[in-house]
C-alpha cells in the first residue's frame, strides 16, 4: 500500500515557476466533473498577468461549466532535457471571458474554428517536479 507522501513524491514547484510554465504552454487539459464523473478535456490556454488564464474550448462540458461558474482545474505536464518530468495544476471558478480579454494568435485561431473564450482566475496553483 502506498501513502499519500509516496504518491506526491518529488520537489514542489514555486507559484512563480508554475506560472512560467503555464505562460509557455499552448495546450492543457481542463479537469472537471461531467455527470458526477471526472473528465479531462483539451483546451488552448494563454496566461494573462499572474492571476488569470484565458481558455479557448469547443468542448460543451467546459463551456457549460464556465456558464454555471463551476470550479475547474487546468493541468499541463512536461519533460525537461535531463528526463525530469513536471506537472502543474491551476484551479479556480470558471466564467466567460470578458470582451476585452487578451487574445493571442493561438486563441484567435481556435476561435475561428468555433471555440468559445473562457476565463479562469488562478485561485490555486500547484506543481511538482519528479525524476
Amino acid at each position: 500500500m502506498t501513502s499519500a507522501g509516496q504518491i506526491l513524491s518529488g520537489e514542489p514547484l514555486s507559484r512563480e515557476d508554475c506560472l512560467a510554465r503555464l505562460g509557455e504552454a499552448d495546450l492543457a487539459r481542463v479537469v472537471l466533473s461531467v455527470r458526477a464523473l471526472p473528465a479531462a478535456l483539451p483546451a488552448r490556454i494563454s496566461l494573462t498577468g499572474e492571476d488569470h488564464l484565458v481558455l479557448a474550448s469547443s468542448e460543451e462540458a467546459v463551456i457549460l461549466a464556465a456558464r454555471r461558474g463551476d470550479v475547474i482545474s487546468v493541468q499541463i505536464d512536461g519533460l525537461e532535457p535531463n528526463g525530469t518530468t513536471w506537472s502543474v495544476m491551476a484551479s479556480g471558478i470558471a466564467t466567460g471571458a470578458p470582451k476585452d480579454a487578451v487574445v493571442d494568435e493561438r486563441l484567435r485561431a481556435a476561435m475561428e474554428h468555433g471555440a468559445t473564450l473562457l476565463s479562469l482566475p488562478l485561485s490555486i496553483v500547484t506543481g511538482r517536479r519528479s525524476a
